[in-house]
């Protein structure tokens, strides 16, 4: 550090100096009070470069963990109706199987096994409404057509190759479904058959519940990688309120000590009038 000789004075060095270290006081000053306002630790690159690139990279790691959070929620809903159209069409079979029963026994005659007959095919038709109306966004969901490649895929993840898929819920056997209740035979035959359509929704029920768990699984994995990614950035990017309270106090001290020593160093070249 040069120190001026006070008998020059066309160049006051002591005075560049006061002024020179006032200026950094100063400005790292405005950086932290910008700090407190903000409740940023890296308002600019040039705060931590390497610190804001990485800050920069967990903020959008987190960003698309909280869209891919939202589509979990998405396909639980997507399945939550499939399974509501399954379970419509389970209540249905109940009642079919309670009249194909019911036909199966001699103390109906033609004209009740017809009236019967007349109903399962009313209700086979409600079947047909639900498995081919049942749809989310567009995408069919019980024909057995699916989504992509005819599956229904999720992204589940803030990465590419995050996805969960789930097979296609094909309920398409249960489309066109007709019944011969016309004599005690056919309608034991009936009943046999429908026990058959309610294992198949059975078990399309079963594996949309499975899915909907795995959901659910990955849900709060992401719940707690968000957590656990939001808490390093916040350690880089955050400002630490006590600390830059700290340092403030420490600066207005300094700025109020440089502008004290600025003044005398302006003032010291005037000793030079003496000689005169």
């Amino acid at each position: 550090m040069s120190f001026g000789d006070l008998t020059r004075v066309n160049t006051n060095v002591q005075s560049l100096q006061a002024l020179m270290n006032m200026q950094r006081t100063n400005s790292e000053l405005g950086m932290r009070q910008l700090r407190l306002s903000t409740g940023s630790r890296l308002n600019r690159a040039e705060d931590d470069s390497a610190g804001y690139t990485i800050a920069n990279k967990l903020e959008a790691k987190v960003r698309g963990q909280a869209q891919a959070l939202s589509n979990i929620g998405d396909a639980k809903s997507m399945l939550s109706v499939a399974e509501g159209g399954l379970n419509s069409v389970m209540d249905i079979l109940h009642t079919m199987k309670e009249k194909a029963v019911q036909a199966a026994s001699d103390t109906m005659g033609t004209d009740e096994r017809t009236a019967i007959g007349n109903e399962l095919t009313a209700l086979a038709g409600e079947i047909n409404d639900i498995v081919n109306n049942a749809e989310f966004n567009g995408n069919q969901l019980l024909d057995g057509t699916g989504g992509t490649l005819g599956a229904f895929q999720f992204h589940v993840g803030a990465e590419a190759a995050e996805t969960f898929t789930t097979n296609a819920i094909d309920a398409s056997a249960l489309v066109g479904l007709t019944f011969d209740v016309s004599t005690a035979a056919t309608a034991t035959g009936e009943i046999t058959n429908i026990d058959g359509y309610v294992d198949t929704v059975s078990s399309l029920v079963s594996n949309i519940g499975d899915d909907q768990k795995a959901l659910s699984f990955k849900a709060e994995n992401l719940q707690t990688a968000m957590t656990n990614y939001e808490s390093a950035r916040s350690q880089i990017e955050d400002a630490d309120f006590a600390k830059e309270q700290m340092e403030i106090v420490k600066l207005q001290i300094l700025q109020q000590t440089g502008l004290a020593s600025f003044a005398q160093a302006n003032a010291g070249p005037q000793a030079v009038l003496s000689l005169f």
